[in-house]
């Protein structure tokens, strides 16, 4: 059994290389597919990623409890109690790992120079961190000290706009608890810089208590964003919060952002779908060389079969030929891709397009990510459509009648 084995290697392996020329060429066009199904999975996982994690860090969460109508009118009035016993319990959950509230209402902003309407949004800065971007974004002045502090921080393209800088004073307008107009002055403490410029533009953030004392409220909140440990349990946390506080409105990431949630399943299920059309190209190229090697070697087959050999044989040597061709393409294909992944670094620069990226909610620098699902994923399409397609020219080898094949010139 061993001896047969070895035959059937040695012999696969050099009619491989018979014809060297044809044997190389769709030796290129499976590295090629190869690679282009890794690295392509590889963008297309970095982008998803990417919008996934944008989505969470820009003040989304995993979850977030609002009063039952201020997603539909986001102002004042529509708040709730911070401090409610019941809300406390619920939140008591092992699978949360942060929590933070905040005080989220229209407002408007003005300089010495301009004006224009934005979000105001109050936090508590030690709860806030590591649950949004604001932190880890700071370029310019500092981050909040604490709820009571009296600084604002703004966005630099904000500030380009009003035409204002670190350290100059802002008025900043709002409707009260009362619905009367009240206002404030701040002075700017820090810029925060992000990839998306509609947050640089649209969000100005100030100390929990300071906004309360600016609205007239006291303990009472817009939002309580939430960041789990694991997000696949998202929907699990989210219903039981739902059911333990049916006076307020709880939403997942993927219902507040339908559109992020849109491109993520986008990307995940193109994956399977680009690599059936890569190996659709390349599986013409295996069976049409494989079936070139067959008739150029008939009467091969047919002075085997007359000396004894059984089809099977005929078969295996045909097929081995193919899972060999397969598993150099493989080893070759993830060797150039990892290598090509590596060469990108940190991601590729699309700033040039930057409008255009952020509509897709992407940011300007794209990482390329490879993950094991997508190896597999991709080294399991080659190998099992690539060994069926091999079948064929196997099988029809296997069925040559002996003296017609020795006597075909």
């Amino acid at each position: 059994m061993n001896y047969m084995g070895s035959l059937l290697f040695s012999l696969a392996w050099r009619n491989l290389w018979r014809n060297r020329r044809r044997t190389l060429v769709i030796l290129f066009a499976i590295v090629l597919g190869v690679w282009a199904m890794i690295f392509t999975a590889a963008f297309m996982r970095g982008m998803s990623q990417q919008v996934l994690e944008d989505t969470i860090n820009n003040l989304t969460g995993h979850i977030q409890i609002h009063a039952s109508q201020y997603l539909d009118d986001p102002v004042i009035d529509h708040r709730f109690q911070l401090l409610d016993e019941a809300l406390f319990e619920s939140l008591n959950n092992p699978q949360i790992k942060q929590i933070s509230s905040r005080l989220r209402v229209p407002a408007v902003i003005a300089s010495e120079r301009e004006s224009t309407g934005l979000i105001m949004v109050g936090i508590d800065p030690e709860n806030e961190s590591g649950i949004s971007f604001l932190e880890d974004s700071i370029v310019e002045g500092r981050y909040l000290t604490d709820p009571g502090d009296s600084g604002i921080i703004i966005g630099r393209k904000l500030a380009e706009r009003l035409e204002t800088r670190l350290g100059k004073r802002i008025v900043l307008m709002s409707q009260d608890k009362d619905n009367k107009i009240t206002d404030r002055g701040f002075r700017i403490v820090g810029l925060f810089d992000t990839q998306l410029e509609a947050l640089e533009k649209g969000f100005v953030f100030t100390g929990l208590e300071t906004s309360e004392e600016l609205l007239g409220i006291k303990g009472e909140v817009s939002e309580i964003s939430i960041l789990l440990y694991d997000i696949n349990q998202v929907d699990v946390i989210a219903a039981e919060l739902q059911q333990q506080n049916p006076q307020l409105d709880v939403k997942t990431w993927s219902q507040l952002e339908p559109v992020s949630k849109l491109i993520v399943d986008l990307y995940e299920n193109f994956h399977l779908i680009w690599h059936l059309i890569v190996f659709l190209a390349m599986g013409f190229g295996i069976v049409n060389t494989l079936l070139m090697s067959v008739f150029e070697r008939t009467r091969e087959f047919g002075l085997f079969q007359s000396l004894g050999l059984k089809p099977g044989f005929i078969m295996g040597q045909v097929w081995v030929e193919s899972v060999l061709l397969l598993s150099i393409g493989l080893l070759a294909g993830n060797l150039f891709a990892w290598l090509s992944v590596l060469a990108t670094g940190e991601g590729i620069d699309v700033s040039a397009f930057a409008q255009g990226m952020e509509l897709a909610h992407l940011s300007n620098i794209i990482p390329f990510v490879i993950i094991s699902k997508d190896l597999i994923l991709a080294n399991s399409v080659v190998i099992i459509l690539g060994m069926l397609t091999s079948l064929y020219p196997a099988w029809h080898a296997s069925r040559l009648v002996p003296a017609d094949a020795i006597t075909r010139v």
